[in-house]
């Protein structure tokens, strides 16, 4: 909204602010800018959003079978997602280029997935339903966004992935990419196709690839986000790589360099990313060990939507399984966990759990670590996961 507020100040009065339209053309000029807006709406929002969820009493509810040192957490307010999606979104909106089909599908995931998760956490506090929001209706509104990523990105002709197949140095050579084609890690500008090129079938299952991207992703943050600030400063971690991800993708000379695809106009992604980024310092201000609110449902599935999203926009649904790699160890031991207690009960007729709980969190919380411990923990296993994706793109 600023970019194209400051272009038709421009184009009327060139005089006095072309100069400064200019200045904001560089995506890293309005990086900054979303990041400093970001942490200004949570410092701003939080401590109002704060007292207004206490006095409407959307306390969290502490399941008695849990480690009972989370029982004093009793009452914390939730639905902080509310400043999270907030300090995502606006910023982005007034930084980012709105006309970037990018912007305007993750914009749309982040706020649906919020919406789903407001009326999951909304049914948990206020109305008392244990579980929420049923799951197959929860399941409905992830199979809609993933076929809305799709549409867009089937029916966009300025969305356009690109290999560059010239030496460096010799003139640019370019060779298309299907929307429907997915990358390779650790291989030289290695991609592979869903089914044919563009065919009926290949349409469909990448839909259904989309699909389950999305449900992962939002699903395993929200399984992850059972400890002060854990799921927050992880988000943060693996935000940071796609924003890098998002910038290099955007030149000529890495892609050809690096041997990644060229995907034109992703690096206004980057804006997007660092609003997720200053949004999530922001909230663990308050989010931090012991927290004065928790993201909840609304932030958590809007988070994981969005991390899901920018995977399939920049062509990194294989790499994501590292970058966010403790997400994934979270949601295996929770399957883990229920396939072991069925097969042991079926077997022996009584049900053993393979941990002492899950998710994995509670398992090292029962294990005598402590909530601190635990986290710091998982967010240094997140960090060199996230060195480790990133270095992949040099020894391709």
């Amino acid at each position: 909204m600023l970019y194209l507020l400051l272009e038709y100040l421009k184009n009327n009065y060139p005089i006095y602010f072309t100069d400064i339209f200019q200045l904001i053309e560089y995506p890293s000029v309005r990086a900054a800018g979303v990041v400093i807006t970001s942490l200004f709406f949570c410092f701003l929002l939080g401590p109002k959003i704060i007292r207004t969820l206490i006095i409407h009493q959307f306390g969290e509810t502490i399941r008695k079978n849990g480690p009972e040192s989370h029982l004093e957490k009793q009452g914390t307010p939730t639905m902080g997602g509310i400043i999270i999606i907030m300090a995502i979104i606006l910023p982005t909106i007034l930084w980012a280029k709105l006309d970037n089909i990018f912007i305007q599908i993750c914009l749309v995931s982040v706020f649906w997935m919020g919406i789903i998760g407001f009326i999951d956490d909304y049914l948990k506090i206020k109305k008392g339903y244990p579980k929420g929001l049923i799951a197959r209706y929860k399941i409905i509104g992830q199979l809609l966004l993933g076929l809305f990523i799709v549409i867009m990105l089937f029916n966009s002709p300025s969305i356009n992935y690109e290999i560059i197949t010239s030496e460096l140095g010799a003139p640019i050579e370019k060779e298309s990419l299907a929307i429907n084609s997915i990358s390779i890690p650790f291989l030289k500008n290695y991609t592979i196709y869903i089914f044919d090129n563009l065919s009926f079938s290949g349409i469909v299952t990448y839909s259904i690839l989309v699909i389950l991207v999305i449900m992962g992703t939002s699903n395993a943050v929200n399984l992850t986000d059972g400890l002060d600030g854990l799921a927050t400063g992880l988000i943060i971690i693996s935000v940071l790589v796609f924003s890098l991800i998002c910038w290099v993708s955007d030149s000529e000379f890495f892609s050809n360099y690096l041997n990644i695809i060229y995907i034109q106009d992703s690096r206004e992604l980057f804006i997007f990313c660092l609003a997720i980024v200053g949004a999530g310092i922001g909230f663990l201000w308050f989010n931090a060990n012991p927290a004065k609110i928790f993201m909840g449902d609304t932030g958590s599935l809007a988070l994981g939507a969005a991390l899901g999203c920018l995977a399939i926009l920049l062509k990194r649904e294989i790499l994501l399984i590292l970058i966010g790699g403790v997400f994934v160890l979270e949601s295996l031991s929770v399957i883990f966990q229920v396939l072991y207690f069925k097969y042991t009960k079926k077997v022996s007729g009584e049900g053993k759990r393979l941990l002492k709980m899950a998710p994995l969190h509670h398992h090292f919380e029962l294990s005598g670590w402590h909530e601190n411990h635990v986290v710091v923990r998982l967010w240094i296993i997140g960090i060199i996961l996230a060195l480790i994706s990133l270095a992949t793109f040099k020894v391709q």
